[in-house]
């Protein structure tokens, strides 16, 4: 299907501020499923804009201003082509069938950070206890294991919309038991790394063909877990899905707050902040 992205964010000021330089990670990234046909990004006040590539491989935008202003305005829009299948088969290699496994040591080298857990963050313990409960037996199916971890999340959390910035403690989640997507697909990241597995933050936007709107779109944070064979499997424990077919992606990363769609400050007061508000559509081309 070809889908039409918009994402805007505005941020408003009480007085003139003058803008730092931006960093925007908004722009679909191109995947065995997933072909950008056009793309365009635009601020107001005009912006120099720069791209790079970061050290994930992740589109990454630098936005430089030059005039002091009251309101900031970035819009990011995209044609994408997505041929995701709704029921993806997976073929895992038959040394990964089978939990526990043991990665190749290639693989060990390459997944690095992304198959260890975060020990510096307290409560860590906690979620290495949690996620081994969902193991079933001394011998389980790997990707059986997954999928159970990917539904059980919200056993236990209750999602909620959360606007304040940043992500909570995988075991701060646990300790509130409600989180928003970027908080629960963070204590699932976390889960499978303390399981053993090699996982990484995934963020983008979230399709639903079945909303009545026909624009219904979001800013959606997600995970993905390695399995040889398979390679990169989408776990989006939100809405305890598995594949990419209602999901877009903008970046991977080991966290997610390596890869926030806007980031940037400005020279000003604290007060001089009044709001931001966010808006993406996602509508489906006929």
């Amino acid at each position: 299907m070809r889908l039409t992205i918009e994402h805007r964010t505005r941020y408003r000021y009480s007085r003139e501020v003058m803008l730092q330089p931006h960093e925007l990670i908004v722009t679909p990234r191109d995947s065995g499923g997933l072909t950008t046909v056009e793309r365009s990004l635009e601020c107001s006040p005009p912006a120099e804009i720069s791209w790079t590539i970061d050290v994930f491989g992740n589109l990454v935008a630098a936005a430089s201003f030059s005039e002091p202003t009251q309101e900031l305005m970035i819009v990011s829009k995209a044609i994408v082509d997505h041929v995701a299948p709704e029921w993806p088969i997976y073929s895992v290699s038959p040394e990964a069938h089978s939990y526990p496994f043991t990665y190749s040591l290639d693989d060990v080298i390459d997944l690095g950070a992304l198959a260890q857990p975060d020990w510096l963050t307290p409560g860590g313990e906690r979620v290495g206890a949690w996620a081994r409960a969902f193991v079933m037996g001394l011998q389980t199916d790997s990707l059986s294991l997954l999928k159970d971890l990917n539904a059980g999340v919200l056993r236990d959390i209750h999602y909620r919309v959360r606007d304040e910035e940043g992500t909570q403690s995988p075991a701060g989640t646990l300790e509130l038991r409600s989180g928003s997507c970027r908080d629960i697909a963070a204590l699932f990241i976390e889960a499978a790394r303390h399981l053993g597995f090699g996982a990484r933050a995934v963020s983008g936007y979230l399709f639903d063909p079945d909303q009545r709107d026909e624009d219904a779109g979001a800013t959606h944070a997600w995970a993905e877990v390695y399995l040889p064979g398979a390679g990169w499997i989408a776990f989006d424990p939100s809405h305890r899905r598995m594949g990419n077919s209602q999901l877009i992606p903008v970046a991977f990363a080991r966290s997610n707050r390596q890869i926030m769609p806007v980031t940037g400050e400005y020279i000003g007061a604290a007060q001089d902040f009044e709001s931001m508000d966010v808006t993406v559509r996602v509508r489906l081309n006929p």
